[in-house]
């Protein structure tokens, strides 16, 4: 096992002395090396800041199945997630008991080095049963992720380390569990209350934080999670303005603000083990819980994946035994006729209750309506409002699919010109043949690489929306997959709008100005999306325009009446 001895207190991180350092960084240059992942990023950098206390390093076998079966490691300590490096088959034959491993981060910086004690292929099924209750990737995005996004094999291993990893943003707020403990010291806090939040704040949630920490007698730390953004996450740059507007509002010395880069799992009530446990290293002994807290299910739904009230239970059934008591989350509503926030339990038939929901607060953000101050606090509101400016101000992308032939590229060209003569935004043309020239002349037309190809167009993309300007896309894109992976990297910065050209192979095959299908008909050319490889209709496009009788022009109106409909243009 990877723990400290039962005697350590909450010990100092586990970076090594200076003199080691310069020995491990000699050692580094022979040992093979593992570029981590942003997920893993946050899992060393928490564990090598003892905020996975008492984890010294990934977990072994016996600690992760402990974790998977009872929520516990092997000793009998309560910790619900497993912590473990995921690798490649190749890498992981390379690791023998014994054998070191250099860590480093996306740009090679040397941050750590893995001792290892054993390797295993991961069950991924048993552990999203265990872990998400499920082994359905459709149901939970973080089945999604553990089957997609992680690697087969597991490394278990002692770790040491040299650097935590380097952040330049808002360095005053990234305290360790060491300094909290002193900060806290320092202020007289006994009594100090947890609260994790990954969504902006507004007056609801003041309430709620406000009269949980005052029934328990406590001061609060509010820690938000950056560092590992989900599809749909607003980036950490305008939350942690918005926390620090809203931390504002508490009373002098009753509240700190601090962050934490939390990979999360949305593990529903073993989530919320798990975050009251960390909470514990940073020095809390009270941690508020929702009652729907870690559950992947939007707030704006009335359905939840898990029971409403699980995560509470859990987590106030091991109060003895984790040190931290479970402080509920009561949800509160404005009550227009008193103008205040009410708990929702208190309300009252003849009561009249107001509420925005986050998706019509994005709407009125969007279309520059009005946000009433009893919702959220006018400082966090400026922020959201740079965040999300009018939809006829914000960049956008247009993503033309369908097969060869079915009139993509001739929509971006008039789309184009379109565009470019309201002179108003940036206008780029990603063609699927200009694309495919300059920026993956390498890739073939397999599967995986006709999947790269959408990507690297969504990143692109992604790019030029977030900067404000139009990104018109015109590849095939076959697969439901990639066209999934490219609409969530552009949907974080403005707009994304997808149209299927539907026009039938039929109609496509008779266009034919490439020859393409008359070679693949004759046997010349294999691989030919609508011949011998499949074409995955879009599920749920924005638009959906069948070009056999319709006039490039035509198609092109079509288009942009939706986009003035959406606002985006004027």
């Amino acid at each position: 096992m990877h723990l400290d001895p039962p005697t350590s207190p909450y010990a100092e991180s586990l970076l090594v002395h200076f003199r080691r350092v310069e020995f491990l960084k000699q050692e580094a240059l022979r040992l093979p090396s593992l570029g981590l992942n942003q997920r893993q990023l946050c899992d060393l950098e928490l564990l090598l800041s003892r905020a996975f206390y008492p984890l010294c390093g990934f977990m072994n076998q016996d600690d992760y199945h402990c974790v998977l079966e009872k929520m516990r490691l092997a000793d009998g300590t309560v910790w619900p997630m497993p912590i473990v490096l995921d690798v490649e088959a190749a890498m992981a034959d390379q690791l023998a008991p014994g054998r070191q491993l250099a860590l480093n981060d996306q740009e090679g910086f040397l941050l750590a080095v893995l001792t290892v004690s054993e390797t295993w292929k991961a069950d991924k099924r048993a552990e999203a049963l265990s872990v998400f209750g499920t082994d359905d990737p459709a149901a939970h995005p973080g089945v999604q992720r553990l089957f997609s996004e992680t690697r087969d094999w597991y490394v278990g291993g002692r770790l040491e380390g040299l650097h935590l990893p380097q952040h330049y943003d808002f360095p005053e707020l990234r305290l360790s569990p060491s300094e909290t403990h002193r900060f806290f010291a320092q202020r007289g806090w006994r009594n100090v209350a947890g609260f994790q939040t990954n969504q902006p704040l507004h007056c609801a949630h003041k309430e709620m934080v406000l009269r949980a920490a005052r029934e328990a007698g406590a001061s609060l730390f509010i820690q938000p999670v950056v560092g590992h953004l989900r599809p749909g996450d607003l980036d950490h740059f305008t939350m942690v303005s918005c926390y620090q507007e809203f931390i504002k509002a508490f009373p002098r010395n009753m509240a700190h603000l601090g962050l934490i880069p939390l990979a999360r799992r949305q593990a529903g009530p073993r989530e919320a083990l798990w975050e009251a446990v960390v909470r514990k290293n940073y020095g809390c002994n009270h941690f508020m819980v929702a009652d729907d807290h870690g559950d992947p299910v939007t707030h704006d739904s009335e359905q939840r994946f898990y029971p409403l009230g699980a995560a509470q239970d859990l987590v106030r059934g091991l109060e003895t035994e984790t040190g931290v008591r479970m402080i509920p989350l009561k949800p509160v509503a404005y009550v227009e006729d008193k103008a205040q926030y009410v708990v929702k339990e208190e309300i009252s038939a003849d009561m009249t209750v107001k509420d925005i929901s986050s998706s019509e607060l994005r709407r009125r953000l969007e279309f520059d309506l009005e946000i009433p101050d009893w919702f959220s606090l006018p400082g966090v509101v400026a922020e959201l409002k740079k965040a999300y400016p009018p939809r006829h101000s914000q960049g956008f992308s247009v993503l033309l699919t369908g097969l060869s032939g079915s009139g993509k590229s001739t929509l971006a060209k008039v789309l184009f010109v379109k565009f470019m003569a309201m002179r108003h935004r940036p206008v780029t043309l990603l063609d699927g043949d200009i694309v495919r020239r300059n920026l993956s002349s390498e890739l073939t037309f397999s599967r995986e690489h006709r999947n790269l190809n959408v990507q690297r167009i969504g990143f692109v993309a992604s790019e030029i929306t977030k900067n404000r300007g139009i990104a018109i896309c015109a590849p095939i894109a076959p697969y439901e997959q990639s066209r999934r992976i490219a609409r969530d990297m552009i949907c974080q910065y403005g707009g994304y709008i997808e149209v299927y050209m539907s026009a039938p192979l039929e109609t496509c095959e008779l266009r034919d100005r490439k020859g393409l299908y008359a070679k693949a008909r004759a046997g010349l050319v294999t691989g030919v999306t609508g011949v011998d490889d499949p074409y995955e209709p879009p599920t749920n496009p924005e638009l959906t325009i069948d070009t056999t009788e319709l006039t490039p022009n035509e198609a092109a109106q079509e288009v942009l009446l939706y986009l003035e409909e959406q606002g985006y243009v004027r």
